[in-house]
């Protein structure tokens, strides 16, 4: 009981955050993408380290965290993960279903960061439009970061990972870091309660340009999965709980 407690009060204090943060930073982040960055940053920050001592939930970063122009091809299941990744990415460039872009708040941040707005409807064209921009250099340089099954999923169940993500590995001929995680055991994709532990992320071996579809589509999905499921187990997951 006193859990849930705490992660009601929780839940409601980084909600308050969010606009109050959002606006302190907003003339700032009105006339630079840094500041646009550094507001977002902070928010992640605050939410992981109130995480920490409110409902005591730890979030830890392995692995070699790039810098570079990469795909980041990353494992979803909880908003938390989302905030690991933006938090430890120099530069991420988040794709994200359109609607978003309407958000209070969240919407103008992603707009000021030029965030990669996707039509579900039109996934095809999205991505080329997206590569337009890139190549046009409508987009400043930074780690392109897809969500390979295309929406979160809960620890335990089988979505399918889809081919997105293949064709901005072949198109943009960079390096894809996978991502792996087991964020939505402690923070679900659903409900109030948030579990105490360790969340952690965790950027694996990139996988180098220049493999066919399948062979990379395979790579990575063994690469995540593999990954995601050993750090659930870590973290106390087991099936069915």
């Amino acid at each position: 009981m006193l859990q849930w407690v705490r992660s009601i009060l929780y839940i409601i204090q980084v909600t308050i955050a969010m606009p109050i943060i959002g606006l302190a930073f907003a003339p700032w982040a009105m006339f630079s993408k840094t500041g646009a960055y550094t507001a977002c940053k902070t928010y992640a920050a605050w939410c992981m380290w109130s995480a920490r001592w409110m409902i005591g939930l730890r979030c830890e970063v392995r692995g070699k965290v790039p810098d570079g122009e990469v795909l980041v091809a990353a494992k979803h299941q909880s908003f938390l993960d989302i905030m690991i990744i933006f938090h430890a990415l120099p530069r991420a460039k988040f794709i994200m279903k359109k609607e978003i872009l309407w958000t209070p708040v969240i919407g103008q941040y992603t707009k000021r960061m030029q965030m990669i707005a996707v039509d579900r409807g039109k996934r095809g064209k999205a991505i080329q439009k997206m590569m337009d921009d890139v190549h046009a250099g409508r987009i400043e340089p930074g780690q392109i970061v897809i969500y390979s099954q295309g929406t979160r999923v809960a620890p335990g169940v089988s979505a399918p990972y889809k081919v997105g993500t293949a064709v901005l590995y072949g198109q943009l001929g960079q390096p894809c870091i996978p991502v792996a995680t087991n964020a939505g055991y402690f923070w679900p994709r659903r409900g109030l309660y948030r579990r105490p532990g360790l969340a952690v992320v965790e950027f694996l071996d990139p996988i180098e340009p220049g493999l066919s579809k399948d062979a990379f589509m395979a790579d990575l999905e063994q690469k995540v999965e593999t990954t995601s499921n050993a750090l659930l187990k870590e973290g106390g997951w087991q099936p069915n709980a």
